[in-house]
């Protein structure tokens, strides 16, 4: 046996590959149906889905709107953005 023995530690860089939550935050500007319409328009969601989600952020002042890798997160934020919702982007716990 060597007088010193080398120990290895590999971390992974897991930050990367932690999802991101796209959130929409309640605002006193736009109506609940136009909300419910840019959520169908930008995921797709149908009408129930879309309305549910629209809901959270009316009741609850935000909604958890979409959930999964970063680069998709944020070309979510920017749509959301540019159709005037207020939106932002947070680490999924």
């Amino acid at each position: 046996m060597a007088d010193t023995d080398t120990l290895t530690h590999t971390e992974e860089a897991t930050s990367l590959d932690v999802p991101w939550n796209v959130v929409v935050h309640d605002d006193p500007v736009n109506l609940m149906g136009y909300v419910t319409f840019v959520l169908m328009k930008i995921f797709g969601y149908e009408k129930k889905k879309a309305d549910i989600l629209m809901m959270q952020v009316h009741r609850q002042g935000r909604s958890i709107v979409w959930t999964g890798e970063r680069e998709k997160a944020e070309f979510y934020v920017q749509q959301l953005q540019a159709h005037q919702l207020k939106t932002s982007l947070e680490k999924a716990e």
